[in-house]
């Protein structure tokens, strides 16, 4: 088992009387993808920025690569990529010259690959940042955080302005990136996104972690819902009983977890007459936590 490359022991960051970040205890290895959800205002950014040492944590601590975020934020920041909410580029130069000087502010030397990245985000790498679109400079954006040879990759709301084909192949290129034994700290508002490519999830409320979630143990279960022309029974599959708060009339909404073919033989001697099975998502444990906003 690989140690955590990211590290952080009761982060906290206070304004005042506000705290943005309380106590955040965060692990992430190389070759996982790990999610940090949560509205505005939940400490996402906070963190993130305490992690690459842009703030000084009021307390608790941050590392990457065995190196404080904050005493050693020149080694931190020599081991990551990151890719802000909102972007602020160097528009005067184009998309291959802002990678090969971010390469080279690290010591890295980038060559063809940057051609075959921009060849698949279809862009132009020698067009200047001041004729390209919002969408075209996420896109340069996107070259400069998964071009250089780093451990780690940390990404705030990364797939704003990108069209649906684009964001499915930056999340393809996350997957890459993770096979290839990088870590990625990924925060985004989009849960869709999330359970596509992360192996963990965390969520924020008001500065404070509040569930920890391993994506393999919502892709094992399954959300089935059905509607019955006659009387819908009261035991399911594998025996389990049925609660009354999962029946509505004819219509059942039903969490499963088990064999699939136990769950089609079970419905194969049921009156259904219409029928929807889906992986179990984070939508139900997120507006648990966020569902007042």
């Amino acid at each position: 088992m690989s140690a955590p490359l990211l590290q952080t022991t009761d982060l906290t960051k206070i304004y005042g009387k506000y705290r943005a970040l309380d106590s955040l205890n965060l692990a992430v290895k190389p070759g996982e993808i790990v999610g940090l959800l949560g509205p505005n205002g939940a400490g996402k950014t906070t963190a993130l920025r305490l992690v690459l040492g842009f703030l000084k944590s009021s307390s608790g601590t941050a590392s990457v690569g065995g190196f404080d975020s904050w005493t050693q934020s020149i080694e931190v920041r020599k081991r990551v990529t990151y890719l802000p909410g909102e972007l602020r580029l160097y528009e005067t130069m184009t998309g291959r010259q802002l990678v090969t000087f971010l390469g080279k502010l690290r010591g890295d030397v980038v060559g063809a690959e940057v051609d075959a990245l921009a060849k698949r985000l279809d862009i132009d790498p020698d067009r200047r940042l001041t004729e390209m679109s919002s969408g075209m400079k996420r896109k340069v954006a996107l070259l400069a955080v998964l071009v250089p040879k780093v451990p780690l990759i940390i990404l705030d709301e990364p797939t704003n302005t990108l069209d649906p084909t684009m964001r499915d192949e930056f999340l393809l290129q996350l997957k890459w990136a993770r096979d290839s034994g990088k870590a990625i700290l990924f925060s985004s508002h989009v849960l869709q996104e999330v359970e596509a490519v992360c192996d963990r999830v965390v969520i924020l409320r008001k500065g404070v972690l509040v569930h920890h979630q391993e994506m393999s143990e919502l892709t094992d279960g399954r959300k089935v819902t059905a509607t019955f022309t006659g009387a819908i029974p009261t035991v399911g599959p594998d025996d389990m009983p049925l609660s009354a708060d999962a029946i509505t009339g004819q219509h059942l909404d039903l969490e499963y977890r088990g064999p699939l073919p136990k769950l089609l033989h079970w419905l194969g001697h049921q009156s259904v007459t219409d029928l929807k099975i889906e992986p179990q998502g984070l939508g139900k444990i997120y507006r648990f936590h966020h569902g007042n906003g």
